[in-house]
Parts: structure tokens; sequence; C-alpha cells
């Protein structure tokens, strides 16, 4: 293994060289990809010795660009960019410019676009045993969007706890929200989550279309089944299709005072007795139960399918570039775009 580089995997059809970087101490070991920036395991070390990969993936990196695995798409893993969730019909204005992008999720844009940060091949900034910096420029134009967009990710392995933090700047005026995208099963990635219990600090839920796009309405959960102030299983009164939305963050939530980071959720396994909280710098979690994650041979011989993981995104609103009276989501020259969350882990 190269330090500087981690180990080498295999070459992209572009040319580029993938790598496979490994954070490391005595409670935890953390696998991330320099393709699409992917957390490919998180491995938690708990008592007895047991491990337990906390995360879905796959046993080889190759296996993300896997026509089978591309076909219906659920973003394993991934840095997302350069805007999570979806954006209404796919275009936006800035300074009373109007900007068309890629429409990849019917009339709606998804994610970043056809090839968003999920698809690119980040370049190594910095590795060490407990942290790796990523390194990305998305160019002017790239699934429409304006302005060259300088972005690094730093992800940082402390004790019992992963950080990873964005950090963006751009030449013009344009539009930044990102997240990752990482599917939590933690059973070592084994069977169905409908049984781990869940809390999120969120009194409102976004409204969202028919096809998934928030509204600009925030919706009460109280007496709904989005009701997750106190913790419950998910599957408790779940809808056929999971939970697939946007909550809006309580404000005065507790503070993790080394981090400065809003506790927002957490998720907790019966079976593994393993705990995992969720801690964030941005307004809002979108929690997604994984109902569209196809029928796929994951790592370590599990076999995945609809609710094998469920995500907890941390990000601004989506669609917020549409909604003047949400959170501003326009970066411009001289200003720097920062987001920071942490996933600790309790056994």
């Amino acid at each position: 293994m190269l330090k500087d580089k981690g180990q080498f995997c295999f070459k992209h059809s572009a040319g580029e060289d993938i790598y496979l970087f490994t954070l490391r101490n005595a409670n935890a070991e953390i696998s991330i990809i320099n393709y699409g920036a992917i957390i490919t395991s998180f491995k938690v070390k708990q008592p007895g010795g047991n491990i337990n990969d906390i995360v879905l993936g796959f046993d080889h990196p190759e296996d993300y660009l896997a026509e089978e695995y591309l076909a219906e798409y659920p973003y394993f893993g991934a840095a997302i960019g350069r805007y999570a969730n979806r954006i209404k019909n796919g275009q936006f204005s800035i300074d009373e410019k109007f900007y068309p992008l890629a429409k990849n999720r019917g009339t709606d844009h998804l994610h970043g676009g056809r090839a968003g940060f999920d698809k690119k091949v980040w370049k190594c900034d910095h590795y060490s045993n407990n942290k790796l910096v990523l390194k990305y420029r998305s160019k002017d134009g790239e699934e429409g969007y304006p302005g060259n967009l300088d972005i690094t990710i730093r992800f940082e392995l402390n004790n019992n706890e992963l950080l990873y933090e964005f950090f963006a700047n751009t030449d013009a005026p344009t539009t930044v929200n990102l997240t990752h995208h990482s599917y939590f099963n933690l059973n070592n990635g084994k069977g169905e989550i409908g049984d781990h219990t869940v809390k999120v600090n969120s009194s409102y839920i976004l409204e969202q279309d028919d096809n998934l796009v928030v509204t600009g309405k925030k919706l009460a959960v109280q007496n709904t089944p989005y009701d997750f102030r106190i913790p419950k299983r998910i599957n408790k009164e779940w809808p056929a299709i999971g939970y697939d939305q946007t909550f809006v963050l309580d404000e005065n939530l507790p503070m993790d005072l080394s981090s400065g980071l809003s506790f927002a959720a957490d998720a907790f396994s019966e079976k593994s007795n393993l705990k995992l909280e969720v801690y964030t710098s941005e307004p809002v979690v979108h929690f997604y139960t994984g109902k569209w994650i196809p029928v796929l041979k994951g790592k370590n011989g599990n076999q995945y399918g609809p609710f094998s993981g469920f995500c907890l995104e941390t990000q601004k609103h989506p669609n917020a570039i549409n909604i003047s009276h949400f959170p501003n989501t326009i970066l411009r020259p001289g200003e720097t775009y920062h987001t920071k969350t942490m996933y600790r882990i309790i056994t």
C-alpha cells in the first residue's frame, strides 16, 4: 500500500486510477474509494471481538460500476452533488439568469444529474491512518450548473466517530447542496431494517409532490407516522413505500461540544446492540428507508433488496434554489461553502 495514494484497485475507463483508502483505529475501520468518494465499508469492533460492517456496499470496488448495479442505481455510500435530492423541473435562476439542468428523474433533477459527484474520480490531497482528503473540480456547465466549483471532502476517524466535511468555492454564482449517501444496516448488513429503532429530532417534514419534490410547505409530524421525536421501530407504522422524507431539524437541539454539531438523529438495533448517532451543521435530514434498492448480491455474501438499509442524509432543504423562503443555497465568488456531519457509534 502506498501511504499517499492508498491501495490501487483498477483503472477507470476515463484512464484514471481508482484507489482504496482505509482509516483505522482500535474501535473502527473505514474504507473509501476515490471513485464517487464512496464509503465501501464501516467496520465496528463490538464487545467480544465481533466485527459489524454497518453500511451496504460491495466486496470489490469494480462492482460499483457494474451494469446491473447502475441499471437501478441506489447511490450506495457516495458523495452527492452539486445538489442533493430533487430540483423541480430540472431548472433554476440566479440573478435573473435561467439554468436548465440534466433531467434524470422524470422531469426533475436528482442528486446532481446523470453523472454527479457520485460518479466522478476524486484526487487524493492527504491520506493518513485517520484522515483522508479528496478533491474534485466540477467544471462550468457540468450537468447544467454554472461556474467552476472546487470541492473538498475531508473524512476523519477519531475513536468511535467518523466526521466528514465538505468545502467548496466557485468562480461564478452557482447553487450547492452537498451530502453523503451511506445506507446503514446495523446488523452487519443482513436482512431488512424495519426492526431498527430510530429517533429524529424534528417536529416538521417538508411536503412533497407526487414526484417527491418538496413544495415549500412544512407539515407537522404530530399524530402522523412521521413522528420520530420519541424513538420507535421503523416499521411500527410506516407507509407501504417506507420513508423517503425530509425532516426539518428542531431549533436549540442538544449540541456535541467537541464538534459544535447539533444532535439530528439516532438509530439502534436490538439484535446487534449497536447505536448510531448523527450530528450535523445542516438544517434538515432526509430519512430514506431504501424502498427502491434493487435485488443485488452485496458484500459478505449478503443479499440486498428493498429495505435492506436506511439513509440519514444531512443537507439543506431540497429544491431550496426555487423556493425563496427556504435557506440560501447560492454560493458566490469569494464565499466558502462548508458543511459538517459526524457519525458516532455506541456499542
